[in-house]
């Protein structure tokens, strides 16, 4: 049994802190105040859970996680916990965004579907790792403010849109990664999974019944399902039909 007592500490203070910490970096001319903090996140929260991969460990390092949060909550763009991105919405834990990535078994040959793209994080993880992204997002907000803070990675095109119809014209896809909380995978996103393939997903009709679920598609059509793990994701919604 762990009987570790945290100390008590004054919040307020500490981000006080923190903010004279990366003025006074940045004004030494420092142009990444927040690298410390990664390197942090990485060996505290991802390796110390049993992640080697030295790639996803890199990508993990280098994604500026703070660009994809509120201002406001820029200070805590590297704690253990996901934080909210407004309408509903919130960026994952980082660990299970380093998880999601290491499981997805990745390369720079594949076409990866991305279905939520949300702040665009997951994305920015990606992008690095594989030829090409292409993620959608329900909600045109944060479409439009993904698609601007994604500009700059080349191999990822975001379109607002359904999820559970997939993008049928770039199909069939090397990989397809959800981040939003199906009851059921939707068949079509299996129908445009490439024979080989693999879709990762968390699945449960709610928040406290989910788990993440790999499916790999075999050469012949067949799949194989296994849960990695309990976890909690925002539900994923359907588009309006008009």
């Amino acid at each position: 049994m762990d009987r570790t007592v945290a100390r008590p500490y004054d919040a307020g203070m500490r981000h006080a802190c923190v903010a004279v910490l990366l003025a006074a970096a940045c004004a030494s001319g420092y142009q990444d105040p927040y690298k410390a903090r990664r390197e942090a996140m990485v060996r505290d929260q991802i390796m110390a859970r049993g992640i080697r991969d030295p790639d996803v460990l890199r990508v993990m390092r280098e994604t500026p996680r703070h660009e994809f949060v509120p201002p406001s909550l820029r200070e805590q763009a590297y704690e253990d916990h996901p934080l909210p991105i407004g309408y509903g919405q919130t960026i994952s834990q980082p660990y299970i965004v380093a998880l999601m990535t290491d499981k997805l078994d990745v390369d720079k040959s594949h076409k990866v579907l991305e279905i939520g793209t949300g702040s665009g994080y997951q994305a920015a993880v990606l992008a690095p790792l594989v030829k090409h992204v292409y993620t959608i997002e329900i909600v045109p907000e944060l479409a439009a403010q993904a698609k601007k803070r994604l500009a700059k990675y080349p191999n990822v095109t975001v379109r607002h849109g359904d999820g559970y119809e997939g993008w049928p014209e770039e199909a069939p896809f090397d990989r397809i990664i959800l981040t939003a909380a199906p009851p059921e995978i939707p068949q079509t996103l299996i129908d445009q999974l490439a024979p080989g393939g693999k879709l990762l997903a968390p699945v449960g009709r709610s928040p406290w019944s989910q788990e993440l679920v790999l499916i790999e598609k075999r050469p012949d059509g067949k799949l194989r399902r296994k849960s990695i793990l309990p976890v909690v994701f925002v539900p994923m919604v359907k588009g309006k039909k008009e």
